[in-house]
């Protein structure tokens, strides 16, 4: 009975995964059956239970499937659960709207870092939240910020020895980025030039916990022109006032040794 239930609480993740990565959000149960091989019994068993619990929904029109209210509801609470949004959120929100750029708050979820606050300013609109986006650690800015308080070996052991490139700016040996730590480290901010996404510059800073490790970072970002009309001195400023209000938030009161 314990097998059953736990391949059953697996296949109902897999649906809601598989609408989740759905470039519209909605699919037939018959291309979510086969996207996770299942057969169509099975998938409109599940369907059926996860549309009772209000995990996912049916359009009223036609046979597609979509998220539902639940997954929201249960999402919000998660961040409203979390410290570090809670204690980010408005700080991150008033620097996006001063500065006009883009601002995001992330953590460390295994070897990537998971967005939990994104705010735009008037330069840089989006049509879609970052919120639970997951970027590489060391190739974003936001990323670099949550390697520093790591040695290299444990960060090879986190990521690997080879570092995937995602443009020709993309470090992608530990040599390079432990360089490139220590100078950020020294600055107190960490700098991602197209490193990601080609026509894309971001500045972050750490956020620490109240004994001084980094378990967050805020970053500012925004298109290639507009970033370089702009100080980097000046933004990474901002980040760090910023970084320092939320460290302050989590219990930070006194200096950190180098």
């Amino acid at each position: 009975m314990t097998a059953e239930i736990h391949q059953s609480i697996q296949r109902a993740a897999s649906v809601l995964q598989a609408l989740g990565e759905s470039e519209t959000g909605l699919l037939r149960a018959s291309d979510i059956g086969r996207s996770i091989g299942l057969g169509p019994s099975t998938t409109a068993r599940l369907l059926t239970t996860l549309e009772e619990l209000g995990y996912v929904r049916k359009e009223p029109e036609g046979q597609l499937y979509a998220v539902g209210s639940a997954i929201f509801a249960l999402a919000s609470q998660g961040l409203n659960h979390n410290p570090v949004h809670r204690e980010s959120r408005a700080a991150a929100q008033e620097l996006a709207h001063k500065i006009g750029l883009s601002v995001n708050v992330g953590v460390q979820d295994g070897a990537s870092v998971m967005y939990l606050c994104h705010f735009e300013g008037a330069l840089a609109p989006k049509s879609h939240t970052m919120v639970g986006m997951r970027q590489p650690l060391h190739a974003s800015a936001l990323g670099k910020c949550l390697l520093l308080g790591m040695t290299q070996p444990e960060r090879i052991a986190l990521l690997g020895e080879n570092l995937p490139r995602y443009t020709a700016n993309t470090i992608t040996t530990h040599a390079r980025l432990t360089e490139a730590l220590k100078v950020s480290e020294a600055r107190g901010i960490c700098i991602e030039d197209q490193e990601l996404a080609l026509g894309r510059v971001c500045v972050a800073a750490p956020i620490r916990n109240a004994v001084g490790h980094v378990i967050a970072a805020i970053s500012i970002s925004g298109r290639l022109t507009v970033m370089r009309e702009r100080d980097t001195d000046a933004l990474g400023e901002e980040a760090i006032e910023a970084a320092d209000r939320i460290s302050v938030g989590l219990g930070m009161i006194s200096a950190i040794p180098s």
